[in-house]
């Protein structure tokens, strides 16, 4: 079953840009590891970093069915920093895979324990909404 694994973390302007450059290589190399262990292990599906919020917007359509946008929102405590998608046996390691990506190191090293968003993935619509 595919589940997306979605990593929040702090909010806009504070955190990992401000850490020094060997906490930041450190952190880069953990997610690296990572990303490669997945992939040996034949559960990867697909893992992305996002943009910083300054550069999201919010979209809907206008009245015309143009995009209107709003944002940017720095405000945010928490932002969607990346995510995974894994294919795995069990809910269970779909979990064990989140509790190793909330371990990544932080500033000085010492692990960020960050909370990890574990989803199933549907396949379609539940059979109740057909």
């Amino acid at each position: 079953m595919k589940y997306i694994l979605m990593m929040n973390t702090m909010r806009a302007g504070v955190g990992v840009p401000a850490w020094p450059k060997a906490d930041l290589q450190a952190h880069v190399a953990f997610m690296r590891r990572l990303n490669s262990d997945l992939q040996e292990s034949g559960e990867w599906v697909l893992g992305e970093g996002l943009s910083f919020p300054n550069q999201a917007r919010l979209v809907r359509a206008g009245k015309d069915g143009l995009p209107v946008t709003d944002g940017v929102f720095p405000e945010s405590k928490e932002f969607l920093a990346g995510f995974w998608i894994v294919d795995v046996d069990s809910p269970e390691r779909a979990y064990a895979i989140a509790a190793r990506v909330s371990t990544a190191p932080g500033s000085g090293g010492a692990p960020l324990n960050m909370p990890i968003e574990v989803r199933p993935i549907m396949s379609g619509p539940p059979s109740e909404m057909l």
